[in-house]
């Protein structure tokens, strides 16, 4: 493991080796190449091939503007992981939004391997799967709820839900060292990652229900799927 990983003692945490860094960069390259792959209805190849394409095109941007957002509109963080931005994770639920579960899913997973590489936090290697690749996959289930009534804040909502479960979990099993004496570990993780979650989440609800950023988002899908 010392190739991709190793293991800082001083800080409790592993520290990703330029060969951890190659394998991730692999995966996310994977990732993006998967969402070219058609699925889905039949559509002749040329057709298929250029919808693709501008698939491509909106999901990388989206994932663009999301590491933007939590690069750049960073509220705060936390020492455990786990920050408050303005509407990351938005940008993101909006590819499932546009394009389904399956895309969302992936987009989201190559976005929280983005994650990983520029600002890792690895306390156990399992550990980093439910907080980057799961975690950030969740958002695509958004796609779930594409074509429903009301179906982005539902979407986004049952993203965010997804996300906040899989930080749960981590937190539980690999951080309940960490809650305060005599406190509840699973309370503990509860807790510290809705201090992040929750206020970008409602947030972002409030700015959606507004009538006229629901009708911009349509008027984007509609552009995205021409």
């Amino acid at each position: 493991m010392s190739m991709f990983l190793i293991y800082d003692a001083e800080n409790a945490e592993y520290l990703l080796q330029p060969a951890g860094y190659g394998i991730l960069a692999v995966l996310l390259l994977a990732l993006l190449a998967a969402i070219l792959v058609p699925g889905g209805r039949k559509t002749p190849a040329g057709e298929a091939g250029s919808r693709k394409t501008k698939e491509m095109v909106f999901c990388a941007a989206a994932i663009a503007l999301a590491m933007v957002s939590s690069t750049y509109l960073k509220l705060g963080s936390l020492p455990f992981g786990g920050s408050i931005t303005l509407f990351s994770m938005l940008f993101v639920t909006l590819i499932g939004y546009f394009y389904g579960a399956r895309t969302g899913i992936m987009a989201g997973m190559a976005y929280g391997i983005l994650q990983l590489i520029t600002g890792p936090y690895i306390y156990a290697p399992l550990q980093v799967l439910l907080d980057y690749p799961l975690a950030f996959g969740a958002l695509g289930l958004s796609g779930l709820f594409r074509d429903r009534r009301h179906g982005l804040v539902t979407g986004y909502s049952v993203g965010v839900a997804g996300r906040y479960i899989c930080h749960v979990i981590s937190g539980y099993v690999f951080f309940a060292e960490y809650a305060p004496e005599g406190m509840n570990p699973l309370v503990y993780t509860l807790q510290y990652n809705l201090t992040y979650i929750l206020p970008e989440m409602a947030a972002t609800i409030v700015v959606l229900c507004v009538p006229a950023m629901a009708r911009a988002i349509g008027q984007v899908k509609r552009q995205a799927l021409e």
